[in-house]
């Protein structure tokens, strides 16, 4: 800047008689505006303060250079300029349209928190059953040869032959015998001891997988059967085949699984932060891949008690209806839960309190303490799992938009418009915040309803107290700024120069 100054400069030189010279110099227009241009700013250092823009706590009253890094002071907006406390900024109404402040008042409301998860469909483990050898032998027919096959209730499935089996019935038959040539006459204690034994005998038989119809047929003919006939305990679908036809089998040996698919689990991974708004027996809405458009529907049955270490997430399952088979296991799904917010963060739900719900069935509820109908468990209260009934309005929670904070991962900040003053004025305050739901933070202190907090340009009412060094976000204290940064050799005093 030095240097143009002086080239802003013409040598002039003067010949005078007797050989005299007058050597001086004389300013160029460029030169002579500037001049002009320190006079003014001379005249109005009086009314006005000037700072650094690169060291904002460099601040005079008068025009000056900077110490720190020699470039020449600005003058201060006089909205800057003017008083009012540190974490205060007035702009003009032109200056607030340019930052496209916007704003939005504090309210008390019932918001609902919306949680996204993703999950697969897999098999309802209440609703599977193992197909086992109940006796040795070998397997002469597997009436299922295959997996997928579908099966009701009563089908048979094995064919089996066993001599530990031909040996029981033989001991039915010797019973049935000894009971029916008791005489009439024979004393008590031999009639109940026949009894007892042709009854035990019955039971062997029944413990082994035979029927009632079974062992009558075979007390009537008298001759034992040579075959083991198993059949499905349920209906559904044979998901494993462990065995073939021809193999010899122990007591125990695993042959099928039968999967009931009439209604199916959907496991779900929930992250940490959204584990506040899921209850136990909440509605879940899902879409899966298969079917684009369709939503199916299921209850929060079971919430994981640890979280996995890699993925962050806790397993959320819940129980959906499909009679039609429709969901098939390892299906993909993205889910959504609805969960309305009352005071306390507590999740909100006028239908299900002051009822009462089977720990281990949601869906069974009901309006008196009982039982449940599926598994005999006594029913709970929905309020000893969280649910609480709709509130009175003005026990709703005190919210304000999700843009309106600046989040520091320790602090929370929000600008409030400060109201009657002649321009916008806006001032910084810490608040607690409670969880996120949905479009909306719940707040626990700093704010009251009615006032109204930026919720659109906060981050540039931020940086503009950044650069006057005064309380923000990033620097709660203010009057911290960093110190002098080189741009090349400077002085001893450790200031930089632009020349």
């Amino acid at each position: 800047m030095r240097l143009k100054q002086a080239l802003q400069r013409v040598l002039v030189i003067v010949v005078l008689g007797g050989g005299g010279l007058v050597v001086g110099y004389l300013l160029a227009p460029a030169a002579t505006g500037e001049s002009q241009h320190a006079h003014g700013q001379a005249e109005s250092s009086e009314s006005r303060k000037w700072y650094c823009s690169m060291h904002p706590q460099i601040i005079r009253n008068e025009f000056a250079r900077c110490p720190l890094c020699d470039m020449d002071l600005i003058p201060m907006p006089e909205s800057l300029a003017a008083g009012g406390s540190d974490r205060e900024l007035a702009v003009s109404e032109a200056a607030a349209k340019l930052m496209e402040i916007q704003t939005a008042p504090v309210q008390r409301k019932f918001v609902s928190a919306e949680v996204r998860m993703v999950g697969k469909v897999h098999y309802d483990e209440t609703r599977v059953k193992h197909i086992t050898a109940w006796v040795a032998g070998r397997l002469d027919r597997l009436y299922v040869d295959f997996t997928g096959t579908s099966v009701s209730e009563g089908d048979h499935l094995v064919y089996l032959y066993s001599p530990e089996l031909i040996s029981a019935q033989a001991e039915l038959l010797q019973a049935a015998r000894a009971a029916r040539n008791v005489a009439n006459g024979a004393s008590q204690y031999l009639s109940r001891s026949t009894t007892n034994t042709l009854e035990a005998a019955r039971e062997k038989l029944r413990l082994l997988g035979l029927k009632a119809d079974q062992i009558e047929s075979i007390e009537r003919s008298g001759r034992p059967l040579t075959h083991l006939t198993i059949y499905s305990p349920m209906g559904g679908v044979v998901i494993e085949k462990m065995a073939n036809e021809g193999m010899y089998v122990k007591t125990g040996t695993h042959i099928y699984t039968v999967a009931d698919l009439s209604q199916v689990w959907v496991k779900l991974d929930a992250y940490e932060s959204d584990l506040p708004w899921i209850r136990y027996g909440q509605p879940v809405e899902f879409a899966a891949e298969a079917y684009p458009g369709e939503v199916f529907k299921g209850w929060v049955s079971f919430i994981a008690p640890t979280l996995d270490a890699k993925t962050r997430t806790v397993k959320v399952r819940v129980n959906v209806p499909n009679p039609k088979g429709r969901l098939k296991p390892e299906m993909f799904v993205r889910a959504v839960l609805r969960s309305p917010v009352a005071l306390g963060g507590k999740a909100m739900d006028p239908n299900m309190a002051g009822k009462w719900i089977c720990p281990m069935h949601p869906s069974v509820v009901k309006a008196a303490t009982g039982s449940c109908d599926i598994c005999g468990m006594d029913l709970v209260a929905t309020e000893s799992l969280g649910y609480v009934a709709s509130e009175p309005a003005g026990e709703a929670p005190l919210v304000i938009p999700a843009s309106a904070p600046l989040m520091t991962g320790k602090r929370a900040v929000v600008y409030v418009r400060k109201p009657e003053t002649e321009i916008p004025t806006f001032e910084g305050r810490e608040v607690i915040l409670g969880p996120k739901a949905g479009a909306y933070y719940l707040v626990e202190s700093g704010l009251k309803a009615g006032e109204e907090v930026v919720t659109h340009g906060s981050f540039k009412i931020d940086s503009a107290l950044q650069i006057q060094a005064r309380p923000s976000m990033m620097n709660p204290e203010g009057r911290d700024a960093p110190a002098a940064h080189q741009h090349g050799t400077g002085d001893a005093g450790g200031a930089h120069q632009h020349q």
